[in-house]
């Protein structure tokens, strides 16, 4: 095509969008009591997953911790013009140079409401991540009484890994869920009801032996990385911790000792939580770490790189704040994605 043609067809372009930024007005909502990212989102008709991080772009100036609202701020909603893709389409039948492409993948294990995942990026074409969240099926790993009923650590830890999964794929990684649960998807209640129906990949009924569950998920990723022999490929286990009601503590990451990559996969989600609580929270020291922990068995006996991360505290008051909130679950799995990207950026 010739430098006036590629000329001619972008100034078109751009008459035809003109008229559309002009006249589309800018939204802005007030936040009320209770009100999250989500809600908000979700009262305005507009798709939560997929305009996440779009809101985040526009209001971050206007966030407490990257995440949460102020009651009784105003917040400007993502515009989603709803001629936006007949002006695209138009173009694109005027001119055979421009097209408009949608690639969106469905996958009910992520809920009614999150099957589909839009694919944003290639960035992980090539990586093939395992996904592990701690405990499942007969065992609900730590508990805790939070405002009369109970919350278990594996649905948790399970929704985290879920939203993380999602983001690994919207940037093109092949994601396995290790621990799968048929019918709970993504949710985003702040007390996530208990069940034991979890299963182990591909659909393997959960031991109730402790040493025979983690066998499983071992023989499970094992055999995967086999499968997949000379590609890269690394694992992610989630867990959340149980501790004395008075520790609050921040994310931390394990790695086993005499794995380079899986240090640098540790290190470079340390290195994000860093630089978030640098920007959002300035006078908090961030104090999570990443060392090795070669003697805990799934570190020991996995033979991908991999990071095993704890994301607080069950029991302590404040680390519920950060678990049981689904702005928070979603910031956490984006936090962790962006370092998953840091390490393949920096892969050898």
């Amino acid at each position: 095509m010739s430098a006036n043609r590629t000329f001619i067809l972008t100034w078109i372009g751009a008459l035809l969008w003109l008229p559309l930024i002009s006249q589309t007005s800018v939204k802005t909502v007030i936040a009320e009591k209770g009100d999250g990212i989500y809600s908000i989102l979700r009262k305005q008709g507009i798709n939560p997953v997929r305009h996440y991080g779009h809101f985040v772009d526009l209001n971050q100036d206007n966030l407490r911790d990257s995440m949460h609202l102020y009651e009784g701020r105003e917040y400007i909603i993502p515009p989603v013009p709803a001629d936006t893709v007949p002006i695209a389409e138009t173009v694109a039948k005027k001119t055979t140079e421009i097209k408009t492409v949608s690639n969106i993948l469905n996958d009910d294990i992520f809920g009614k409401d999150y099957a589909s995942t839009e694919i944003k990026s290639n960035k992980l074409q090539g990586a093939i991540y395992y996904l592990i969240s701690g405990h499942g099926g007969p065992d609900p790993g730590a508990i805790e009484k939070y405002e009369g009923k109970i919350i278990a650590e594996d649905e948790y830890a399970y929704d985290i890994t879920l939203r993380l999964a999602k983001e690994l794929i919207s940037h093109g990684a092949k994601t396995y869920i290790i621990i799968r649960d048929p019918n709970d998807g993504i949710r985003d209640q702040r007390v996530l009801e208990i069940d034991r129906d979890e299963v182990a990949y591909p659909n393997e009924e959960i031991p109730l032996n402790q040493l025979l569950r983690l066998k499983q998920r071992v023989d499970v990723v094992n055999k995967l990385y086999l499968e997949n022999s000379g590609k890269y490929q690394r694992l992610i286990v989630t867990h959340v911790d149980s501790r004395s009601r008075g520790q609050n503590i921040d994310v931390f990451f394990y790695h086993h000792e005499n794995s380079k990559n899986g240090k640098r996969l540790a290190e470079s989600i340390h290195e994000t939580f860093l630089k978030k609580y640098r920007q959002y929270q300035p006078n908090r020291n961030y104090e999570g770490t990443f060392a090795d922990r070669s003697g805990l068995y799934l570190v020991k006996n996995t033979l991908p790189a991999m990071a095993y991360i704890e994301i607080g505290n069950i029991k302590n008051k404040k680390d519920q704040k950060r678990i049981l909130d689904p702005d928070n679950r979603q910031a956490l799995a984006k936090w962790i994605s962006e370092g998953v990207l840091l390490d393949f950026d920096n892969r050898n």
